[in-house]
């Protein structure tokens, strides 16, 4: 990495900070209140807070960057194949915010040549605030993050989700889950994937995978958990990459253990 990229990277980080905060803030004023909510699929909602949250978020990157495109969930732009890119979702957990459930996120990340190479993820309930530089590790308030040490299945803290298409989707993750119940200590499903992707990163959880993900649900989260020590795939232990849906995320040690569960023909 040049100084110039590290130097770009850490403003880069520093706005998309600012972006989070102030975004999360709007979010948490308006928690729990009754909001406009509309359905891009059967189960699939959005609410009047997204679109705020990404109207403050955008006007924040592009004062201090306004050479780079900003690509988010609730807009019409499409994701470049390459050059330098923000990946915003302004409310990860938007079903959870509407229904006043108490675990969402602001997440943004900053993609270069396909990769993250910066990534924050604010919870506004817990005021906790995820930051990754890619050569940089990561940190939770300032202060650094490592994975877990659990070095099986039998003791592990897994967490996962569904698709929104899960009514009618052939593979829905209902097997997958369906097998990992029956070897790890518990589950958790709280539908939110970027903060579950930052609690593999803290060691929290010791691992996350899910078959249909968007590249803003997945590329901050993702980075924070490699930053932190652990690794990420896709779910077949494939090379990890923005252009494909699926995700795991894990502390390395039961990673190859994850894989058999998840291509198991059972």
């Amino acid at each position: 990495m040049s100084p110039g990229a590290h130097s770009l990277w850490k403003a880069a980080l520093d706005a998309a900070q600012e972006a989070a905060r102030e975004a999360g803030a709007l979010l948490r004023l308006a928690s729990g209140r009754v909001h406009r909510i509309r359905h891009k699929g059967p189960i699939d909602l959005v609410t009047e807070m997204d679109e705020r949250a990404q109207a403050a978020i955008s006007q924040i990157l592009r004062r201090a960057f306004p050479q780079i495109p900003v690509v988010a969930e609730e807009g019409p732009a499409s994701i470049p194949r390459n050059g330098c890119y923000w990946l915003v979702d302004p409310l990860d957990g938007t079903t959870n915010y509407a229904h006043g459930y108490p675990f969402f996120a602001v997440s943004i990340a900053l993609v270069e040549q396909g990769h993250p190479v910066v990534g924050v993820v604010y919870n506004p309930v817990l005021d906790e605030l995820f930051a990754a530089q890619r050569g940089q590790g990561a940190t939770l308030n300032g202060a650094p993050i490592r994975v877990s040490a659990t070095g099986d299945l039998e003791h592990s803290l897994l967490a996962s989700g569904f698709p929104y298409d899960a009514w009618t989707a052939p593979r829905n993750n209902s097997q997958e889950w369906s097998r990992f119940l029956r070897q790890v200590t518990s589950l958790r499903c709280d539908g939110a994937a970027a903060l579950d992707l930052c609690h593999v990163a803290a060691g929290r959880i010791d691992g996350f995978w899910e078959l249909v993900l968007e590249p803003w649900d997945m590329a901050a989260g993702a980075l924070m958990v490699e930053e932190a020590g652990g690794r990420v795939t896709q779910v077949d232990g494939a090379p990890f990459h923005l252009g494909q849906p699926s995700i795991l995320a894990s502390n390395g040690r039961i990673h190859p253990a994850m894989v058999a569960v998840l291509t198991s023909e059972e």
